[in-house]
Formats: C-alpha cells, sequence, structure tokens
C-alpha cells in the first residue's frame, strides 16, 4: 500500500494524519544461511518490498496500534503498565517487544497512534518481521523527536546498529525466537543497487554489486513457514553445543580441520550443522569474490553446494522447496544460481537470473511446480534497496 493511502486509512480511524510514516524494507539472502547467530558472514540484500508504519503523538501514555494488513485489527497498551505477550496476534507481539526494549534501554517514549501495512511477503523468509521491527523502532524515536542518521543523531545516539540490535532483542527476548542480526541489520543499513557483505563478529559492512547482467528473482513456494514454531531455535541449540565442545565462543573460531580433528565424542547430527555452517561461511566469502568478477559458473557452483548442505547438513530444506530450486536451474545452468532462502521449512528460493532468461524461469515454475506438488508459486522479481527510512 502506498504512502498515501496508508495516510488516508490512518487519518480515518485516528481522526488525524500521521506525523511521520517509516519505510523498512524486507531482505533476500543471496547465502549465508545460518551463519549470522554463529557469528559468520552473510550477503543479503534490501528488497523493494517494504513495510510501512505511519505514527502521530497522543498527549497521553497509550499506544494504539492499527494492522491493516490484518483485517484492520487493532492492539491498545500503556507504556505505564508491564508490556505482555499478546496471545491471540502475533502481528502485536512484534511491535509490543520493539517497546518493551526501548524501555529497558530507557528511551523517552511518548504515546502514539501507529498505522501498520506493507507488501513483504508474510512467512515467506523474506523478513516481514524484521521489517517491522526495524520501522517501529525509528517510528516510535523519531515521534519522540529523534532521528536517525548514517552515522548517529545527537540526541538520541540513535544508529543502524543500534536499530538492528534493539529489533533482533524484540524478538529474540519477546517473542521468543532465537535468531540473529541479519535480518533488522540489513533492513536498517541496505545499500541502494548493492548486497551487503556483513561480518557479524563485528558488524562490519561491505556492499558489493550484483552483475549489471543478473537479475534478482524470488519465488515464493507458499509452504508457510514460521520460524519459532520451527527448528530453528533447536538449530542454534545445536551449533552452540558444537561449539561448546570446542571451548570456543561460536563457531567462527572453528575450520574443517579443527572440527574434524577434535569431532570424537560429538553428537552426528550436531557434527553436520557445523559442518554446514564452516562450509557456509567460505561460500560467502567466495560468493563476494564471484560476484565482483562476474563469474557466473563459480555463482552457479556457489548456490548450488550452499542449498545442497542445507538439505544434507542443515536439513532445513523441504520437497517443494528442492522442486523449485530444480526447475530454476534446469532453466539457468550455469549463467546464474539458485537456492533456498531463509530459515528453512518452507518459504522462498533466490535466484540470480540472467535478464533474458527471467521470463523463461517463470514460464517454467508455472508449468511444473503445481504439476510437481500440488501448489502455486509466487514470483517476486526484487530490487536491491537502500534501508530504513523516514519518508
Amino acid at each position: 500500500m502506498k504512502s498515501e493511502q496508508l495516510r488516508k486509512k490512518f487519518s480515518a480511524h485516528f481522526g488525524r494524519e500521521p506525523e511521520k510514516i517509516v519505510k523498512a524494507p524486507g531482505r533476500v539472502n543471496l547465502i549465508g544461511e545460518h551463519t549470522d547467530y554463529n557469528e559468520g558472514f552473510v550477503l543479503p540484500c534490501a528488497i523493494d518490498y517494504c513495510t510501512l508504519v505511519a505514527v502521530m503523538k497522543r498527549d497521553d501514555r497509550q499506544i494504539q496500534v492499527l494492522a491493516l494488513d490484518w483485517s484492520d485489527e487493532t492492539d491498545a497498551f500503556s507504556l505505564d503498565e508491564e508490556i505482555k505477550f499478546h496471545p491471540d496476534q502475533m502481528w502485536s507481539n512484534y511491535i509490543r517487544g520493539v517497546i518493551s526494549e526501548l524501555k529497558l534501554l530507557g528511551y523517552p517514549l511518548q504515546g502514539c497512534n501507529i498505522a501498520v501495512t506493507g507488501n513483504v511477503p508474510q512467512g515467506a523468509g523474506l523478513s516481514s518481521s524484521a521489517a517491522l521491527e526495524v520501522a517501529v523502532t525509528v517510528a516510535l524515536v523519531a515521534a519522540a523527536n529523534g532521528s536517525i542518521s548514517e552515522t548517529q543523531s545527537k540526541d538520541l545516539q540513535l544508529d543502524r546498529l543500534t536499530i538492528a540490535q534493539i529489533g533482533q532483542a524484540a524478538e529474540n527476548n519477546f517473542v521468543g525466537c532465537a535468531c540473529g542480526i541479519m535480518d533488522q541489520l540489513i533492513s536498517s543499513s541496505g545499500v541502494d543497487g548493492h548486497a551487503l557483505l556483513i561480518d557479524c563478529q563485528d558488524y562490519q559492512l561491505t556492499p558489493v554489486v550484483i552483475p549489471d547482467e543478473l537479475s534478482i528473482v524470488i519465488v515464493n513456494s507458499n509452504v508457510r513457514r514460521g520460524l519459532v514454531d520451527s527448528e530453528y531455535n533447536q538449530r542454534r541449540a545445536q551449533c552452540e553445543a558444537v561449539a561448546s565442545h570446542f571451548d570456543v565462543p561460536s563457531l567462527r573460531y572453528l575450520d574443517e580441520e579443527k572440527l574434524q580433528s577434535g569431532k570424537v565424542g560429538l553428537d552426528s547430527t550436531a557434527l553436520k550443522r557445523a559442518e554446514h555452517v564452516i562450509g557456509e561461511n567460505r561460500r560467502v566469502l567466495s560468493m563476494v569474490s564471484a560476484l565482483n568478477k562476474g563469474d557466473c559458473v563459480e555463482i552457479s557452483r556457489l548456490m548450488a553446494q550452499s542449498h545442497e548442505s542445507m538439505k544434507s547438513l542443515f536439513e532445513i530444506t523441504i520437497p517443494a522447496i528442492d522442486q523449485l530450486v530444480s526447475i530454476v536451474a534446469s532453466v539457468i545452468g550455469e549463467s546464474g544460481g539458485v537456492r533456498m532462502t531463509g530459515g528453512g521449512f518452507g518459504g522462498c528460493v533466490v535466484a540470480l537470473v540472467p535478464h533474458d532468461r527471467a521470463s523463461d524461469v517463470a514460464d517454467a515454475v508455472e508449468a511444473k511446480y503445481e504439476h510437481l506438488t500440488g501448489l502455486r508459486a509466487t514470483i517476486y522479481p526484487a530490487s536491491p534497496s537502500a534501508g530504513v527510512s523516514l519518508i
């Protein structure tokens, strides 16, 4: 929904126009899955599908929320009371979680009217939740007369890393998903026209150009996924068990040689999880080099290896996702790459596709996917976009 339409809905519901509208993008991860919470490397890009949050200050301490994409459901609570988990409206908890974290950090919050909408597909692994968390964080701080900048604002010291950390904390501590920081950090810090190499150990960000001849194509399997209800938290616990076995802070401190030489006594399943993460970190760095060189054969190889690792070692793909990857790969061959993207157990695949093959990919998916799975896929052409902004 465009910002002007959001303004109209906001005005009709609350009786006044919003003071500010914040735009935060979803993301697609080109490569580097389940490496972020292991202090590894990831290579996502913000995409031109976004969440919009309109906000207006109130004269009291109430938070009033209108959710346009959830049949105009509402939520209401006071900043002066303990913020509790909403048992019936999951979308509410991402907002409540952000506000809870801001309160814990001592930000001077203001009662607000808030309206939320967007076009990031929900439950597809494109970080609709992170986009919501980032947009709400900026909207609430902006409503309290704060601001954001490329570095930090003079009054509230809210830089883009802090925005991401608040969103991640909301998801970890309030919602209950032990996610890493990738989703929130790319939504806050994305660079227009670029993917972003993120070192999740020190949060160093390096923009990476997508070769001119390649388009980003996202294909939604329409198998819905939910990280909190999936085995995401279990995978993280397995990775942490391996790190503990080696007495290191995270899997970032291991390589293949150390893992294999010290694997005696390790659970075999946990060992496979670590093998994926260590190999995936290496593939991310190789992918940056391949993109910089425009080496499509290498891009194809790395994305195929990543998908196979997620399938056989991390065990987070499902048959419908594997079918989509196979269909797309049969069209683009070594002229591009394709893999599952996101936390797993459904959601989307991401492909880097030559411009002149994009329509062929769409035709092949339409012709084969439903016949093989009984599901209809949705295709989202995407462009690398900038991070959160006030509009």
